[in-house]
């Protein structure tokens, strides 16, 4: 299966969470996937086992790559079922669709791991 067919726009997301298989949301920024991305994830999908796991790209500060790129590199996941390119506008109509038993939000996770993992870069180029 072509893993881009599991991106859909803000309004699917909000009519999966509205009917049907019950489903979950995980917010996060996801620029360079990082093995804590993965587990993250796979919480998240454990937490909630019989819901769909829908997440949504937002964009960091100073992308390293494009919100598409991000969009497919989760959508790979096996664990994810729907990927959401989000911007801030369409977040606030997705948070309101799902309920809050069922939101993840990495945001503020992500933007450390970035620091650290520059800060790491910054090290290893010093040496």
């Amino acid at each position: 299966m072509d893993t881009r067919g599991k991106i859909v726009t803000a309004e699917a997301a909000c009519l999966l969470a509205r009917a049907g298989r019950p489903a979950a949301l995980v917010t996060g920024c996801f620029d360079v996937l990082v093995p804590e991305h993965i587990r993250e994830l796979a919480r998240a999908r454990d937490a909630l086992p019989d819901c769909a796991l829908v997440v949504a790209v937002t964009t960091p500060e100073r992308p390293v790559m494009d919100a598409r790129a991000r969009a497919e590199m989760v959508a790979a996941l096996g664990m994810v079922d729907y990927v959401v390119s989000s911007e801030e506008s369409q977040i606030e109509s997705l948070l309101e669709a799902f309920s809050a038993a069922r939101i993840v939000r990495l945001e503020t996770a992500h933007a450390q791991l970035m620091c650290e993992l520059i800060q790491h870069v910054h090290r290893r180029q010093a040496r």
